[in-house]
């Protein structure tokens, strides 16, 4: 596997929630650097040694809401 993408979006709650397309792997955290380190730490936790992506992808998410 060369790639993992994550789907990032804010939580309502607060923080930020990441979940793997493809793989069942949910993290989130308070910060954007705390998400990034816990994404890291879920993957490399997921995948056995030398199984795991090279890269990972965040695609971050946000809604927005216009006034028509």
């Amino acid at each position: 596997m060369s790639e993992i993408v994550f789907l990032v979006e804010e939580a309502a709650e607060g923080g930020y929630s990441a979940r793997a397309l493809g793989e069942s792997i949910f993290t989130q955290a308070e910060t954007v650097e705390a998400l990034r380190q816990n994404v890291r730490d879920a993957v490399h936790c997921h995948f056995d040694p030398g199984k795991g992506p090279a890269v990972i992808r965040l695609h971050y998410v946000r809604d927005e809401v216009l006034a028509a």
